[in-house]
């Protein structure tokens, strides 16, 4: 669908009746957006034919390339049988089946999973049920959540109120609820620990002490383990996560880690919270779990935290939140298939080697003048500019610095979309060390074009 329509004509249209997401209208055509039409392994191929490096995972879901067979093949097949049947006091094969094998594959604690269509429900989700749970336990008065500076947790008003990024978040501030907030572990612009490399001291300790205060007020603390993605791919630090889980545990305090962005395999792991054997009480996650090729998301819970909902229909402890599309059978399919490539072909054993070639992909960048600081973590990175290295003084926004070094990348065949002005290289687990290296090629170009 496309091919055959002349890419001006779509354009027009585009101009004409789309309204797009985080996309300022003002400038977005002067900006050339693309108009894809096809993709085909990594690439991703415009209405003009011309062929694009995926750097970005077609915003960071896309799993193991475009045109997957097995996927593909999948899917068609539970097209065969049926698209979608409610799950609401019902049940689909696809939907059961990969309820056991996403219990299989995370952290034992783990046993309940509850399907959405994407990571804001996701986390919605968990928010709501931590709440009903404390409820359910007689403690109603634990209905405040901790999130944390630069969080971004999704665009639902509950993910939205967890969330910590002004510039996404402030103009809703009027339907939001009050949210206790602790510092991003943000080690390159971090108050707290006077620019430590190991951002963990001042910062961990500044949590532990707001959840010591509150904690007959906490219902949960929300977490992006690994980085936090739309903040700037900024890292956490070693044992973080770790030293969260057990002041959380000491305290009973529920812990929602949000792995949207870094399940999957990102983090050189299937679930980034296995890096420090962590078991939270929710696990969120979505994008990557059908490979990138359909709205289906995942809030796995405790047997504890599901067994608080048990009772009487009349006694009204059910979790009464649904979503039409909930534990839809073509994603379900598509998740399926997604879990037997990840097996199959041993994705996890070979992410190392990868890992290994992004961080060489991404050395010659750290020379620039231009570059503040370079930031990576499993099959993930941020490359954050600065007007000034020495005083790390930030561009100003109007001038559009990340968007346009992304632009120029397209000089050598890739495609990236940045967070401001941090350039994110967030490519299919599929990548090639080639292709890695070219990644690294493209942005380097674009520093230089833009910033020679």
């Amino acid at each position: 669908m496309g091919q055959g329509i002349d890419p001006a004509e779509l354009e027009a249209w585009d101009d004409q009746f789309v309204w797009h997401p985080f996309t300022p209208h003002s400038v977005y055509r002067s900006e050339e957006p693309l108009m894809i039409v096809a993709g085909e392994g990594n690439y991703l191929i415009d209405a003009r034919g011309r062929r694009y490096l995926d750097g970005v995972s077609s915003i960071w879901c896309n799993t193991f390339g475009h045109r997957r067979a097995e996927i593909d093949a999948a899917v068609t097949a539970q097209l065969g049988r049926i698209a979608h049947a409610t799950f609401l006091g019902n049940a689909s094969a696809p939907g059961v089946v990969l309820a056991k094998r996403l219990v299989e594959i995370t952290p034992k604690s783990l046993t309940r999973v509850f399907y959405s269509d994407n990571g804001s429900t996701a986390v919605e989700i968990a928010l709501k049920m931590a709440l009903q749970y404390w409820q359910l336990r007689g403690k109603p008065g634990r209905k405040r959540f901790v999130g944390l500076g630069n969080a971004y947790n999704g665009d639902t008003v509950g993910a939205v109120s967890v969330g910590g990024i002004d510039a996404f978040h402030e103009r809703f501030r009027p339907l939001l609820f009050d949210v206790l907030r602790a510092p991003s572990p943000y080690a390159y612009r971090c108050g707290l620990c006077a620019g430590h490399d190991a951002c963990i001291g001042s910062c961990t300790d500044a949590l532990e002490t707001t959840l010591k205060a509150h904690a007959d007020e906490i219902a949960a603390v929300v977490l992006e383990p690994g980085f936090q993605g739309a903040g700037g791919i900024i890292t956490l630090p070693e044992g973080y996560v770790r030293r969260v889980r057990e002041v959380t545990e000491r305290l009973g305090i529920l812990l929602i880690l949000d792995e949207v962005a870094v399940g999957m395999g990102r983090s050189g792991r299937m679930f980034a919270c296995e890096r420090e054997g962590v078991e939270p009480d929710f696990l969120c996650i979505a994008k990557g779990l059908t490979g990138g090729y359909l709205p289906l998301a995942a809030t796995l819970a405790t047997d504890e935290v599901f067994d608080a909902f048990l009772g009487a229909p009349e006694e009204a402890r059910t979790f009464f939140h649904g979503h039409t599309y909930t534990g839809n059978a073509l994603g379900c399919a598509a998740a399926l298939a997604t879990l037997d490539i990840f097996e199959k072909d041993e994705v996890i054993a070979g992410l190392a080697a990868k890992i290994t070639a992004l961080r060489a992909a991404l050395r010659p960048l750290a020379g620039h003048p231009n570059v503040g600081e370079v930031r990576q973590y499993g099959l993930a990175a941020g490359v954050e500019l600065v007007a000034d290295r020495a005083t790390r003084a930030s561009f100003p926004a109007a001038a559009r610095i990340g968007m346009k070094v992304c632009h120029a990348a397209r000089d050598k065949g890739v495609f990236l979309r940045p967070l401001g002005d941090t350039v994110v290289l967030m490519p299919p687990l599929s990548i090639t060390g080639d292709q890695l290296a070219t990644l690294g090629d493209a942005v380097l170009h674009g520093l230089q074009t833009v910033l020679p």
